[in-house]
């Protein structure tokens, strides 16, 4: 589990039930009398916790929801819904995936207008902390506000203390932001950043990972030492750091890209977490795929999607502790995001008391190992 420690059974319920609140009402814009259909993955399956399916749908029929359930058989391969599934769909005026699925068809364009969700909060314990309960609709705001600042911004430059160094801007924002066909709760990043118009270099230390896109085997690969990627525009220009990672992340690259007959060394978009108490407590060694598809929206992790001219692509880039400088100002200082420093931030926090409580007291877990960086082991 990942979400925190639970004071009692009593206060679990408590919380949790708000959480589902916040799903319904505030995420899925629901109402009492209407169906929720929960997909979810069999209890066999080690991502999503069992626990969820029952609790989820004791608390949305407590809060006048018809819950019906369909369990799917995960596939590591991207594929559009079976036709069965995509009819149950259409039938329920909701849909919330506790499913890997939600997340590999994310980007995926469809015609159906049906509301869909995938849950981020991927334990009971993350569903009942401050992930789950701090109100959705000003983590919206939030996410339109920095949307906004992004867009408009002529430079924006983003460093880490491992040496990442790069800047740039987005061009003609109305066509080239791209967002995803299913909800995300809770909301935790702002919408993906193409870097067409960027360049410079990615520290990444511990790993390469893949996206939740597909899943491949190997899921990871080791990184000895700092291994620098630079990159211009949508390309990698060129790895450096060791012979040894140097080779391990060529390596790397090639056969993801071979797999599934795509450009290795495309660079789509980055964004960074905006949720700071998103939290992985345990190292993200502990299972590569749990970490890559639940950590990404804390605010002291920045997320590059690679490898592959789509997005999410195949293999992610992960930046610790970013500092994100928009014409001038800090908006991200080594790992914090300030949203008092947005336009409008302030207003936001004032609306939303519990997203300003919990910008007060940041969560801190992010995977790091002991030696508090990212590590394969």
């Amino acid at each position: 589990m990942h979400g925190g420690k639970i004071s009692s059974m009593d206060n679990f319920e408590r919380i949790s039930k708000e959480a589902v609140k916040n799903l319904l009402f505030h995420c899925a814009e629901g109402k009492a009398g209407q169906s929720l259909l929960i997909v979810h993955e069999s209890n066999d399956q080690p991502f999503y916790d069992p626990l969820l399916p029952p609790l989820l749908s004791k608390h949305a029929r407590e809060l006048g929801f018809h819950v019906t359930f369909e369990e799917i058989a995960f596939d590591p391969d991207v594929k559009d819904p079976d036709p069965q599934l995509v009819q149950a769909m259409r039938l329920a005026d909701h849909t919330l995936f506790l499913a890997r699925l939600g997340d590999q068809i994310r980007f995926r364009p469809g015609s159906e207008s049906f509301s869909k969700i995938i849950s981020y909060a991927i334990d009971s314990d993350m569903l009942a902390s401050d992930f789950g309960i701090a109100d959705y609709r000003g983590f919206e705001a939030l996410k339109a506000a920095i949307n906004k600042v992004m867009a408009n911004a002529s430079s924006i430059h983003v460093s880490c203390p491992a040496g990442t160094d790069f800047s740039g801007h987005i061009k003609n924002s109305e066509q080239v932001l791209v967002e995803v066909e299913i909800k995300r709760f809770p909301m935790s990043i702002f919408t993906p950043v193409p870097t067409l118009h960027f360049s410079g270099r990615i520290a990444q230390n511990g790993f390469l990972v893949g996206t939740g896109s597909q899943y491949y085997t190997p899921y990871a690969c080791a990184l000895k030492e700092t291994l620098f990627v630079d990159f211009e525009g949508n390309s990698i220009t060129e790895f450096r750091g060791c012979e040894e990672d140097i080779s391990t992340a060529e390596n790397h690259y090639k056969f993801v890209a071979k797999k599934y007959g795509i450009d290795p060394y495309f660079v789509h978009s980055w964004h960074a977490g905006i949720h700071p108490a998103c939290q992985f407590t345990a190292p993200a060694s502990e299972s590569f795929e749990r970490w890559s598809g639940s950590a990404f929206g804390n605010p002291r992790l920045l997320h590059f999607h690679t490898c592959g001219e789509y997005p999410p692509g195949e293999i992610s880039l992960n930046i610790v502790d970013p500092t994100i400088v928009v014409d001038g100002e800090a908006l991200w200082e080594s790992g914090q995001l300030h949203p008092n420093r947005l336009p409008g931030g302030s207003s936001i926090l004032c609306k939303y008391p519990t997203i300003a409580r919990i910008f007060e007291s940041p969560s801190s877990d992010i995977g790091l190992a002991q030696n508090g960086r990212l590590s394969y082991t």
